[in-house]
This record gives C-alpha cells, sequence and structure tokens, in this order.
C-alpha cells in the first residue's frame, strides 16, 4: 500500500509550475541517484559502498509504506545523513526538524505532517518523546549494514517536507519531489559550484534547513564528491583543517568570525545564507 497523505496535500496539478528547462526520468529515487559513486562519501567515516550499505539497512529496519512521513531530529552527523537517505530508499518522506527545537515547536510539525515515526539523536529524544505520539528509534540503535530494494519512487513523488521556522506564524511545509532535490544539483550546484569528485564539502546549516541540506547532501553526492559534517558549529574550523573542506556553507556572522583565525587554504568555493551578507565581510574574506 502507498500513503497519499502527502499528495492528497497538494495544490491541483493546474496550479504547479512549468519546468521548461529541466528533463529526466518519469521514474527517478533521489537517494539511489545520489549514492550511484565510488569512492570517499563522508570524510573520516565511510566510502559511498559503506554509506549505501547503511542506508540500505535503514530501509530494510524502517518497515515504513511508501509516502510516510519520518521525522528525522539530529545534529549533522553521518549517522544522521545515512537515515536521511535510508528513509528516501524505503519510498519513505523526510521531515527533518532543526536539533534546537523544543517539543513543543516539534508538535507543530509532527502534527500538520501527520509523522508516527521518528529517526532521532539519543541526546534530543527527550524532546521528541514529549512532541506526541510517535514510535521512536535512536539513530545510535539503526543497523549498519545491510541490503535493500529500493522502492521504485515517480520524479514527482514527495520525497522531503521542508518546515519554514515559524518565525512569522505556524510553520509551513514546503514540498519538495524527487525530482526537485536532483533538479537543485543539475543547476545551481552544477553550473555555479561546478563540484568535482575530489570536493570536500562542509558547513554549519542543519539539514532540516535545505541550505545545509544542499551543503552537506545534496550537492557533494551528486558529483561524486565527499562530505564533512559539522555536528556543533564551534567545531567548525577543526573539521575545515581535519578534511580538507575545499567548499564551505555557511553564514555571515560565521564568516566574519573566521576572518580572525587561520584558515586553511584548502578552500576554494564559499556560499553565504542566512543574513544579509555585508559588503565589508565579503571584501574582507575575498
Amino acid at each position: 500500500m502507498t500513503d497519499t497523505f502527502a499528495r492528497d496535500h497538494l495544490p491541483p496539478p493546474e496550479a504547479w509550475p512549468d519546468l521548461l528547462l529541466l528533463d529526466g526520468p518519469s521514474r527517478v529515487n533521489a537517494a539511489v541517484e545520489l549514492l550511484a559513486h565510488e569512492g570517499t562519501a563522508i570524510a573520516g567515516s565511510w566510502s559511498y559502498d559503506e554509506l549505501r550499505s547503511r542506508a540500505e539497512a535503514i530501509a530494510g529496519a524502517l518497515l515504513i509504506e511508501p509516502g510516510n512521513r519520518v521525522l528525522l531530529h539530529a545534529p549533522n552527523t553521518p549517522e544522521a545523513i545515512a537515515a536521511w537517505f535510508g528513509i528516501l530508499l524505503a519510498g519513505g518522506i523526510v521531515v527533518a526538524t532543526m536539533p534546537l527545537l523544543r517539543a513543543g515547536e516539534i508538535a507543530k510539525v509532527v502534527d500538520k505532517a501527520q509523522v508516527r515515526r521518528a529517526l532521532v539523536a539519543r541526546a534530543l529524544a527527550e524532546e521528541v518523546e514529549k512532541a506526541g505520539e510517535l514510535e521512536i528509534t535512536a539513530l545510535e540503535d539503526l543497523p549498519s549494514r545491510g541490503s535493500f530494494e529500493p522502492v521504485d519512487t515517480a520524479a514527482d513523488d514527495v520525497a522531503i517536507i521542508a518546515f519554514t521556522s515559524g518565525t512569522t506564524g505556524v510553520p509551513k511545509g514546503c514540498v519538495h519531489f524527487h525530482r526537485d532535490l536532483l533538479a537543485t544539483c543539475d543547476t545551481f550546484a552544477k553550473s555555479i559550484l561546478d563540484p568535482q569528485p575530489g570536493d570536500v564539502f562542509s558547513g554549519t546549516p542543519p539539514l532540516a534547513f535545505t541550505f545545509g541540506l544542499g551543503a552537506a547532501v545534496l550537492f557533494p553526492f551528486r558529483f561524486g564528491a565527499s562530505t564533512a559534517p559539522v555536528a556543533r558549529p564551534p567545531d567548525l574550523l577543526d573539521v575545515i583543517g581535519r578534511h580538507g573542506v575545499t567548499t564551505l556553507f555557511t553564514a555571515p556572522t560565521a564568516y566574519r568570525a573566521l576572518l580572525n583565525e587561520d584558515v586553511p587554504y584548502s578552500l576554494h568555493t564559499c556560499v553565504s545564507a542566512g543574513e544579509r551578507l555585508p559588503a565589508g565581510v565579503s571584501d574582507a574574506w575575498f
């Protein structure tokens, strides 16, 4: 069976935008495409083969129906990235939330997306437990190796629901299809960032923020590059130096702070978002 909740709540097809410049297969699972590489996937941790095996093991352990929404509540870690892929391989829909959210804020997301299953970093489980009646599994308890036949999803099946911060009202769920995730890679990332297999991506935005999802998952993995996730923003400089990060995503505040540090010369591309980038910070950085 397929859970049609997300599709049933989309606007009518005639209200969708026309995709004039994008052409691709009618059926595609974004996770399959993003994992179809060799070499290092997560710097200092796993190869693409190892990440694929972990993701497939998680997909098999989830026991969900295609279309089920799964909450992902964790800092940026290799385990969180594997869980993100596992949900998509199983045909599920990722509903990621910011690690700092409290129970009341998580509850709004859970209610709106009608989530019943959650994958959570153990240290953050308490707030999720208070957010609603959820079947919760700690990321640390998920299997590490396995095999799973990915669910055959349509290109316009829902892959993620990314919720807004709620600063101007109740959080709004922004729906993205499998094809959308790949399209951001094949347009912005390909044309502007020009990722190469030897690049190492990193940054401070969380996976629940699509800025962070592109930085840590979509853009590097679409092109066979690797990612160096930052679980704690204060660790950013150490991660850059330890893994030879080449492509950095963070906010102007962090770039301003990095001006006072001995930044490794491995960096060649830097992306700023989240707030206005002052000209002074940009000029000083260059």
